[in-house]
């Protein structure tokens, strides 16, 4: 494809003389395919320098004054008799009738190769419009649903495996929430229930709660070698043998309702709390108030978790853990990240969870998970909210 501009006598084409005030003339050479002509007209003045008299002369009558488009375009194919070699002769012939031709070359721009993102799993990465903003699931005893925030990306993860060793009484339950990418909730979710399992099945039943810290800390070990960035908090219930084993870094929270009451079965791990300042001040780290919130170095907002390379002296892995019997009384337990609890208090999820699936004709537990993730939302939360519902019924 090419570009002319043409006049009145240009070969090319030949409009009506009185449209074109000039005779000025830029010619590309056209390939034989086609051609855009160009065709630009200017409003003269009767008074012309004796030198562009000759080229002015359609315009020297009053009728001539009159306003003409300053622009136009013609998209058209050329003749088929009319080649390279015609258009470059009719414009030498052009030049010769008095007018100067100014012969441009210009190059077509280098095509553009925008290359793909690849996100989690290989595919293409998607915009935030397209990405998944919500995951919810329901398994056997267990809901669970994930809300993302305000993030590019959502950062919560889950972990649910049941069936542990062929027994449907035994399970494993995980609540990850990454900070600084999802890197460490992901390496989490994939890794920590196999890795407790590991220490529980070669130790004796009385060192379960060790077995369950030795699980943390070879998970944060084995992510740190991973050489990525980040952190996450956790917290996960391990049901074994009519026992509840709950354990949590950082600030995800086990709260079980019992007979319609809340019992926390965790405790945040934050900088505010006075035993973790005691022990990051002990370490050398300090602790600062920033904006409201306490932060590690001022940077992190939580103590304890996997990953968080960089404050590994102060932010460390060790969980703390509990153990309970279930019995009979134990209604359900919510294991959740702090997007739910920084809006939601322990009793008022509990409540809300009993008018969805106690004492009800047709227990609804994703929708109970779902509610509350609605009610933080309308609280303001900003956060990636992750609830999980497990009926402890199915374990007794």
């Amino acid at each position: 494809m090419s570009c002319s501009v043409a006049v009145s006598n240009s070969p090319v084409f030949s409009p009506s003389a009185n449209l074109f005030c000039s005779l000025s003339s830029v010619s590309i050479p056209s390939s034989p395919a086609e051609s855009i002509a160009l065709t630009l007209t200017h409003l003269k003045s009767t008074t012309q320098s004796p030198s562009s008299s000759s080229t002015t002369s359609s315009c020297s009558s009053p009728s001539s004054l009159s306003p003409c488009s300053p622009f136009r375009f013609r998209l058209q194919k050329p003749p088929s008799g009319l080649s390279s070699s015609s258009l470059a002769s009719a414009s030498a012939s052009t030049s010769a009738s008095g007018s100067a031709a100014t012969v441009l070359k210009r190059k077509r721009p280098m095509r553009l190769d925008i290359p793909v993102v690849m996100g989690f799993g290989g595919g293409p990465a998607t915009s935030r419009a397209g990405e998944e903003a919500e995951v919810e699931r329901e398994g056997y005893g267990y809901s669970v649903y994930c809300k993302r925030g305000r993030r590019e990306a959502m950062e919560d993860r889950f972990s649910a495996v049941v069936d542990l060793e062929g027994d449907p009484k035994q399970a494993f339950f995980g609540i990850f929430d990454g900070h600084g990418g999802a890197k460490a909730a992901e390496f989490a979710a994939g890794n920590l229930d196999k890795n407790i399992l590991d220490e529980v099945v070669s130790r004796d039943e009385k060192e379960i709660e060790d077995a369950v810290r030795h699980g943390y800390l070879n998970t944060d070990a084995q992510f740190l070698k991973e050489d990525c960035r980040g952190g996450s908090c956790c917290v996960t219930a391990l049901i074994r043998k009519g026992n509840l084993v709950v354990s949590n870094a950082g600030d995800c929270r086990a709260v079980m309702g019992r007979g319609g009451v809340a019992e926390a079965l965790t405790n945040d791990h934050r900088p505010s709390r006075e035993d973790e300042k005691d022990r990051i001040e002990s370490m050398g780290g300090y602790v600062d108030l920033i904006h409201g919130t306490w932060r590690i170095q001022g940077s992190l907002a939580v103590s304890r978790g996997i990953g968080d390379r960089d404050l590994k002296q102060w932010v460390i892995a060790e969980p703390d853990t509990k153990i309970v019997t279930i019995k009979p009384e134990d209604e359900f337990l919510i294991l959740a990240s702090d997007g739910l609890w920084d809006k939601v208090g322990n009793q008022e999820a509990v409540d809300l969870v009993r008018s969805l699936c106690i004492g009800v004709e047709k227990a609804d537990p994703l929708s109970a998970c779902k509610k509350l993730a609605d009610l933080s939302v309308s609280r303001g939360s900003c956060d990636d909210i992750s609830v999980m519902l497990i009926h402890l019924g199915h374990y007794v």
